[in-house]
């Protein structure tokens, strides 16, 4: 296998950023494992295709812990404290153990009133506009992400606008000084609120966190509260935002599909499905790195803490595993996606945004009959980088109605 660097994405176009997937497909028909060069400039290695995917989800040489990153890697790390995304077995187990009793179905299912309540109120904010035109991000996913995680986590005061400006710098700026200034504010801002929570605890998931306790006496560290604070605020919006909005637009430029999910409404839940996978609102993993040589495919991958990233958007999109993977289609059988992950870091908090887009896309289609895109596709604006992916602005119109 060629070492050269077969894609510098930090010197991709706005074009690979509205779709990545004609260049992931190209790098997939070469092989499963590629040297890239990042945004932040470090030389790394990407797995693409469902099979090899799939396969270096769960492999245990493939660290999250940065204690095994290569001290050679200009990179800045991506959240603050120890989280479930940045610990290997048996620390994960331990704190997926811990947190894990707070997301029970029956906690997301009590949460399903609120979700609808909250959608039905932005969603009367924006049909009150006389011009019937709206920004969906603004208007609908992401006041309705973060307003859900914030009553969730017990923290409703939260500086919405300086913490989505912080965990957009922190997980999609280039710049190295950037993303290391906003996880450092943000941070700070988990401390006082953690140390808050400690001095007034209340009836909110953040107040179990840091009274809960296994049947052997454990419990979360500082350090790990504030980890597991970061994790939960900044994917808790961040994927359900991207979610809901790259969903609805894939309704608004498939119309028949739209129109079927309007006559079926029982649907939705496969539909759901269906967005994660066409435009899974994570790109790519977060960082793993080498323990050791890794073979993938075929192809081998050194050891010593060199970078990987697995591409979820390339495995949801390989046609040797789904039958016209570039065809948008809500009756498609469920299953099969790594959208959330694969294994051991399967995401905690899935049940949770697929209620969220289950909710917020039934209501906008219950509420506005006339739902369209205002603006050309092409002319549309996604965030930048290769973890989060979604359109940074959702312009749409609708005609009256009830």
């Amino acid at each position: 296998m060629k070492t050269d660097v077969a894609a510098d994405f930090g010197a991709l176009s706005e074009e690979f950023f509205r779709n990545p997937h004609p260049v992931y497909a190209g790098l997939r028909a070469q092989g499963p494992v590629h040297r890239v060069r990042v945004p932040e400039g470090a030389e790394a290695w990407l797995v693409v295709g469902y099979e090899a995917c799939r396969s270096a989800l769960t492999d245990s040489a493939l660290s999250k812990s940065w204690k095994h990153a290569s001290p050679d890697l200009p990179l800045a790390r991506l959240s603050a404290g120890d989280n479930l995304l940045s610990s290997d077995q048996p620390d994960h187990t331990r704190l997926r153990k811990l947190v894990a009793t707070e997301f029970t179905p029956r906690r997301i299912e009590s949460l399903a009133p609120g979700v609808r309540a909250l959608t039905d109120e932005l969603l009367d904010t924006m049909l009150a506009r006389p011009d019937r035109r709206a920004d969906l991000v603004e208007a609908l996913s992401f006041p309705l992400a973060m307003g859900v995680i914030s009553e969730v986590l017990g923290v409703p005061s939260l500086d919405r606008a300086a913490f989505r400006a912080w965990a957009e710098q922190a997980l999609s700026s280039p710049d190295r000084e950037i993303r290391l200034s906003a996880t450092a504010a943000m941070t700070k801002y988990l401390i006082d609120m953690v140390g808050e929570k400690r001095r007034q605890p209340r009836d909110d998931l953040m107040s179990d966190l840091i009274r809960t306790t296994d049947v052997d006496g454990d419990r979360l560290s500082p350090d790990e509260l504030i980890g597991m604070a970061w994790l939960l605020l900044v994917t808790g919006f961040e994927t359900t935002v991207n979610l809901i909005a790259s969903g609805v637009l894939a309704l608004l430029r498939h119309p028949e599909q739209l129109a079927a999910l309007r006559a079926d409404l029982t649907l939705i839940d496969n539909a759901v499905e269906e967005m994660l996978r066409y435009d899974s609102p994570v790109e790519t993993t977060t960082y793993r790195f080498t323990t050791e040589p890794v073979e993938i495919g075929g192809a081998e991958i050194p050891g010593g803490g060199e970078l990987v990233l697995i591409a979820l958007a390339d495995a949801n999109r390989d046609p040797a595993r789904f039958a016209e993977p570039d065809r948008f289609d809500i009756r498609r059988p469920k299953g099969g996606h790594v959208a959330f992950g694969h294994g051991i870091h399967y995401c905690l908090g899935a049940p949770l945004a697929r209620l969220q887009a289950a909710t917020a896309v039934t209501a906008l289609l219950e509420r506005c009959p006339g739902l369209s895109l205002d603006a050309r596709p092409e002319d549309l604006t996604w965030r930048a980088g290769l973890l989060i992916r979604g359109p940074r602005l959702l312009p749409v119109r609708w005609t009256p109605g009830a």
